[in-house]
């Protein structure tokens, strides 16, 4: 159902997650929206891959942790109604949806409608299995009994040891909900534990996602773990007060449970956003770092009435990603001589970036054609959004050149690999220098794209002559029977995956030599009105001088 809801959403959850840190209440009502879609601790892993892509800082993700949080109490508000003797209508118009619909987003919607049938199906049957077998539960529920130090300590342990084996806390209060359906739990201190603890062990996933991330990243795991801990136990301390006041709100126990959780976390929530600042300063210190966070996005909205300000961050931005290249080119390198876990998790992380960005990017160039551009700056924006494409094709290679550095790894240690790693070697040079000079001629401090193109022409030129040699001495060598032939290959894909890159910066250099690849410092405070598009195609459609 999670799935379903996030591919339905579609890039729409990108743009949410990027447009909520403008103010703490728009943060939190979106991060609510999101949670609701696609469960806390998935929104929270979005969350921490874009705080690593630069796309929102450790202190505008604290708003939007704090709404996913309530949006998936309000999907449990959902799962409460009784809604069982319907799910077999939901399990077959999902199915005929996921199955037969023409389009990509009802197929998704047909997904997301049959996790959601399922989902009751599945609790209306562990229900009826459980039931026969209510009176022998009782004495274990009896153990986790809130209304005691010790039976509140105990459920929250198990629940969040549970709901960190299966990382979903919509599924461990789900599974709750059926047992109170069933009456093996029979009041509202013994779920209330459950969901508590529900609420901590879903943090993991968020934890697990940062693995391999820069520190402001992990840092925004971290904060959804130390808030979840914050609410779970102002919700344990204040445990007397939840018991005597959501009896009297209307509804059965799975009504009640659902409420306790949604008032618990809005409370809770309402609390920290005041202290936002101060609880993203709390997570620095205790998670404190020498390692400096890499810069942030310069794709600033606020730039949009001002055209070549925008195209200047725009530029900026491909530089950013253009140096992440450069990283995953040196730690792909390591591979061949010291491979590490960590380096790998890195470049994986850092290609996920360089996607995030590229969707964030075109939706910016797009952003900045709403407003009326000269011939120059609207030439140069198709450019950048080439350029853009060209460097996430470059970090696709390089994630696949790390897998082969890996596999080549073993060979590493024999004389026979000796003959071939020099020239390897001096075309890791040559590919490093194209980079080093691609990242620097998208400096947009520069007007010297001419010159810079060149250098990665010229690079590329001394590269084209190793690479061929470096293919024909493993021909040779694996024709003389010197090389294994399962070395041959792997040597010959890595030769041809730097070749794709080499073909990449080309592209970008090339693009860099057409005309008006430049920047007007004199135009950076010039403003531009916003231009109608389908007013220009009217007036374009009724002249009679265009070109056929």
């Amino acid at each position: 159902m999670t799935d379903g809801l996030r591919l339905f959403a579609g890039d729409s959850l990108r743009r949410i997650l990027a447009r909520a840190t403008r103010n703490r209440l728009n943060g939190l009502g979106l991060g609510t929206v999101i949670g609701f879609l696609v469960q806390s601790s998935a929104a929270t892993v979005m969350m921490v891959g874009f705080i690593n892509a630069g796309l929102m800082t450790l202190e505008s993700s604290v708003p939007v942790m704090l709404g996913a949080n309530i949006g998936t109490t309000l999907s449990m508000q959902l799962i409460s109604f009784k809604l069982a003797d319907y799910c077999f209508v939901a399990i077959t118009l999902g199915v005929l949806l996921k199955t037969a619909a023409p389009q990509a987003r009802l197929r998704n919607a047909g997904a997301a409608l049959l996790g959601f049938g399922l989902l009751f199906l599945g609790m209306s049957t562990m229900s009826n299995a459980v039931a026969p077998y209510r009176e022998a539960f009782l004495p274990f529920f009896e153990q986790m009994d809130g209304s005691t130090a010790g039976g509140m300590i105990r459920g929250i342990l198990l629940a969040a040891a549970i709901t960190g084996i299966i990382q979903s806390s919509g599924a461990v209060i789900g599974m709750t909900f059926a047992l109170i359906h069933a009456g093996a739990i029979t009041g509202l201190p013994e779920a209330f534990p459950i969901i508590l603890g529900a609420n901590i062990g879903t943090c993991i996933t968020a934890l697990l996602g940062s693995i391999g991330t820069h520190i402001d990243a992990r840092r925004g795991a971290i904060s959804h773990l130390v808030f979840n801990l914050f609410s779970t136990v102002f919700a344990a301390v204040s445990a007397p007060l939840f018991y005597k006041l959501i009896p009297l709100l209307p509804g059965g126990l799975i009504h009640q449970a659902a409420n306790a959780n949604t008032i618990k976390m809005i409370v809770t929530a309402f609390i920290v956003l005041p202290f936002a600042p101060l609880h993203a300063a709390i997570i620095r210190r205790i998670i404190p770092s020498r390692q400096e966070a890499p810069p942030s996005s310069f794709l600033d909205e606020e730039l949009f009435a001002k055209p070549e300000q925008a195209i200047h961050a725009a530029m900026r931005e491909l530089h950013r990603m253009a140096e992440i290249c450069r990283e995953n080119l040196q730690l792909g390198r390591t591979q061949l001589t010291t491979p590490k876990k960590r380096a790998i998790r890195t470049v994986y992380k850092n290609e996920n970036t360089i996607d995030a960005v590229k969707l964030a990017f075109r939706d910016y160039l797009t952003r900045i054609t709403s407003r009326y551009l000269s011939q120059r700056q609207a030439v140069l924006v198709q450019h950048l959004d080439l350029c853009m494409t060209e460097i996430e094709r470059i970090g696709d290679h390089l994630k696949v050149l790390c897998n082969l550095n890996r596999k080549l790894y073993p060979y590493t240690e024999h004389k026979i690999f000796k003959t071939c790693r020099s020239r390897l070697e001096e075309l890791y040079d040559q590919t490093g220098t194209m980079i080093d000079n691609l990242s620097t001629s998208l400096k947009p401090e520069h007007e010297n794209y001419d010159e810079f193109a060149e250098r990665i022409l010229n690079a590329r030129k001394k590269y084209i002559h190793k690479s061929i040699d470096l293919k024909r001495l493993i021909t040779q060598h694996v024709g003389r029977e010197e090389l294994p032939p399962l070395l041959g290959i792997y040597l010959n894909e890595t030769v041809m995956t730097l070749d794709k890159i080499a073909r990449h910066c080309k592209a970008v250099a090339g693009a860099q030599q057409k005309p008006f690849f430049w920047l007007k410092q004199s135009k950076l405070d010039q403003k531009a009105d916003e231009y109608i598009e389908e007013k220009i195609l009217d007036e374009l459609d009724a002249g009679d001088d265009l070109v056929t």
